[in-house]
């Protein structure tokens, strides 16, 4: 039997869904029938909208698509704009204020504390500069990632913004294409670096070079079923397909098309395509594609490009490889890339991103899949002034390793889905470990990444410490726990982190990795990487390096057990809650029985 979500879409899904959501904003909040809520908010998904969690009723977070992480000249200073105006809560955050940008681990914005009665104020500005909310979340094409700086990259095997920005011109609003059996992720990668990460998605474009008619052509190999949500990650695997930068468009509506009239609607567990892949194996689905799905002959792989792969890989390489720094483009211009913490950046400060953008470049600014941003198309004679600029004193281009490789996702502060704090605690956890961790000689890089349940929205299995939210208990108390695993990394013989350690209490959490670096230190053979350590060290013996311990940090949200409207409220209890709320902010009295 098709699931309650299958049959919600069965009645409105798509584009028309807009003109209920115009509708409900210009009748108000009341006006969604409260028996319809799941429906409704089910469906608003796909123009961009997530409710927020319980006690924050009447409150969305909205998610606006950057394909391939490109903002266009005009398009930071709008979304800081409305992020100014619509996206300011009832309550401060102790360390972000009130008002700010998430930049996403899939090269996104969101914005929090949206009221619905101001979405279609929101959305005209948004698409006066050519932005939308359109399928940035619900069962459909989600925003295409990829290389930040494709066509600016002078290492690049082959340049993937055209395609990444094809395969979103052409399926964006596609009819055929827009109710899927779960969301559809895609990434589209040319780079040396491998900064894509197509092995975590649905469908994945890998460079590759092939002989055509005597020629060598570089294009793309096609895998699919890449994933990481859950716990049960997958890698994407190899299709055996050679597509040109042309015909990328035209299979990867094809593969789209498999994946809707094949993939389980009747369980939305397994309704992703990695469930699909096991299921049916490559060799399957290639014979499908090539029968059912594509009218000309489907080239076997080609060569393929990505032994240099170092994005994210946990090894050492000899250099960065997140697009952080001072780096030249093919142009003879430069690119900047600025570390934000946990991907949080206050409205003001994104103001300020924007005009420096303008100042100093071409106005254009893009987002890593690490949460950072860049500025685009510097003339190396500007690079001087722009590095003397005071934003850059809090968003460094050469930040701590720790600065550098926190990654952090909504958390409890606003999602109903995770079970801990996140992006406060990576914050004090980054900062922490700074003052008193000393990396080992050479580790210039160290990816602490934590994500508040088992969707795994801040990547974890693929960090050097992986953090996942549990409970557990502590001197009898109910307190906040992270699960730890150790040793992920994507870029050659990419692998998932092994879970060694389970529910630690969170203010135990630095002190486990403090003793975890030293005792690293202590067995590390020559130079290796953590990453290679951790892959000769069995499981059992990691589990013991980690050593949980009390320190100096302490944690204030350590016992927040998820319970209260917003974690950061002073009244902070269901009843305290002024959701729902009007537009301006009001509260919303119930209405008499």
């Amino acid at each position: 039997m098709p699931t309650d979500v299958e049959n919600w879409k069965s009645e409105v899904y798509g584009n028309e869904i807009r003109e209920h959501l115009f509708r409900f904003a210009e009748e108000g909040w009341e006006a969604i029938p409260d028996d319809e809520h799941d429906a409704w908010f089910e469906r608003f998904k796909w123009w961009g909208l997530y409710h927020q969690r319980n006690g924050q009723e009447s409150y969305f977070m909205l998610r606006i698509g950057t394909p391939n992480g490109v903002l266009k000249p005009g398009q930071a200073e709008v979304v800081a704009d409305i992020a100014d105006e619509y996206a300011r809560g009832p309550v401060e955050n102790p360390i972000f204020g009130n008002g700010w940008v998430d930049w996403t681990t899939r090269q996104s914005i969101q914005l929090h504390w949206i009221n619905i009665e101001d979405v279609p104020d929101i959305f005209e500005r948004l698409e006066s500069v050519g932005l939308s909310a359109q399928q940035a979340c619900g069962d459909s094409w989600r925003n295409i990632v990829g290389c930040p700086v494709a066509g600016k990259d002078k290492h690049e095997h082959v340049d993937a913004l055209p395609v990444a920005e094809g395969l979103h011109e052409t399926y964006k609003g596609h009819e055929e294409h827009s109710n899927l059996p779960r969301k559809w992720k895609v990434a589209v990668t040319g780079c040396r670096e491998g900064c894509g990460q197509g092995d975590i998605n649905d469908l994945a474009f890998e460079p590759a070079t092939k002989q055509i008619d005597g020629e060598a052509v570089r294009g793309f190999n096609v895998n699919v079923g890449g994933g990481l949500a859950r716990n049960e990650p997958r890698l994407a695997r190899e299709l055996d397909v050679f597509v040109t930068p042309e015909e990328a468009s035209e299979v990867g509506g094809a593969i789209s098309a498999l994946f809707r009239d094949y993939g389980d609607r009747e369980d939305r567990y397994s309704a992703r395509m990695k469930f699909l892949v096991d299921e049916m194996g490559t060799e399957e689905i290639r014979e499908t594609l090539q029968d059912e799905y594509v009218d000309f002959e489907l080239r076997t792989a080609g060569e393929d490009l990505r032994s240099d792969y170092s994005y994210n890989s946990g090894r050492a390489t000899g250099g960065h490889s997140d697009h952080v720094g001072v780096h030249e483009q093919a142009d003879g211009n430069y690119y900047v890339g600025l570390n934000v913490l946990v991907g949080r950046m206050g409205v003001e400060d994104t103001q300020e991103l924007a005009r420096l953008a303008d100042e100093y470049g071409s106005g254009e600014v893009r987002v890593t899949q690490r949460q950072n941003v860049i500025v685009t198309d510097v003339p190396e004679a500007d690079l001087d002034d722009l590095l003397a600029e005071p934003l850059l004193d809090d968003y460094s281009p050469d930040p701590h390793p720790f600065m550098r490789g926190s990654v952090a996702c909504t958390g409890s502060e606003f999602c109903s889905l995770s079970i801990v704090e996140t992006k406060n605690r990576q914050v004090r956890y980054a900062r922490w470990l700074k003052e008193h961790v000393d990396l080992p000689d050479g580790i210039e890089d160290f990816h602490v990444h934590l994500s508040g349940c088992t969707a795994s929205c801040a990547q974890p299995q693929i960090a050097d410490v992986s953090l996942r939210g549990m409970k557990t208990r502590k001197d009898g108390e109910a307190v906040e726990a992270l699960d730890i695993g150790l040793g992920g990394g994507l870029g050659e013989n990419p692998q998932f982190a092994d879970w060694v350690t389970q529910r630690v209490p969170v203010d135990e959490v630095p002190g486990a990795i403090k003793n975890l670096l030293a005792n690293f230190e202590d067995r590390r053979e020559g130079s290796e990487s953590f990453r290679d350590f951790v892959e000769r060290t069995d499981e059992e013996t990691l589990a013991d390096l980690v050593e949980p311990e009390e320190t100096s940090y302490d944690d204030p949200m350590m016992h927040n057990t998820k319970l209260t409207w917003y974690p950061y409220a002073d009244e902070d209890d269901m009843s305290a809650s002024p959701a729902p709320t009007a537009a301006d902010g009001s509260p919303i009295e119930p209405a008499d029985d």
